[in-house]
């Protein structure tokens, strides 16, 4: 399921928020992101950065979907994660459920080690928390889907109102 808007609970909020701080000071990375598979920036950890949050959020979800479509031709499943290196910055992606991605920016003052190791526990952590926000919203989602007769009815009288000639 793809969502093109997120509803965080402020103790979903302060969850993630939480997994993040940490994996930032405990990886030693500059930014730690959170998006879903749309490009939409759900969560940002760290110093304000020099460019455009929300292009960079859609290039990370693009960079993933593409990634994607490779490793299906090669015979996976998917790729997990994903690293790419610059002479002073780097990147690295991890997937986390419902197709959520984490996003670690880091230079030359940590390693790439550290940084999976912290990925690898933060994403642990973070499945649980996104998997659990996801009942709630489809729990939610189910209350609000349900409307009673009455309310149909006059929902399709009004729109045939608006059409009429």
């Amino acid at each position: 399921m793809v969502r093109a808007e997120w509803a965080i609970f402020e103790e979903d909020y302060w969850a993630i928020n939480n997994v993040l701080e940490d994996l930032l000071k405990s990886s030693r990375a500059s930014n730690v992101l959170l998006i879903d598979r749309t490009g939409q920036l759900i969560s940002q950890i760290g110093p304000e950065v020099e460019f455009d949050l929300t292009s960079f959020a859609s290039l990370c979800a693009a960079d993933f979907e593409a990634n994607y479509q490779l490793a299906k031709l090669i015979g996976e499943n998917d790729f997990s994660t994903l690293f790419h290196q610059g002479a002073k910055d780097s990147m690295y992606l991890g997937k986390i459920a419902k197709g959520v991605v984490l996003v670690v920016l880091f230079n030359k003052s940590t390693t790439l080690g550290l940084v999976r190791l912290r990925v690898k526990r933060a994403v642990e952590e973070l499945n649980v928390v996104i998997e659990k926000l996801f009942e709630k919203l489809e729990y939610r989602n189910e209350e609000y889907d349900q409307f009673d007769d009455n309310f149909t009815e006059e929902v399709e009288a009004e729109i045939d109102n608006l059409f009429a000639d």
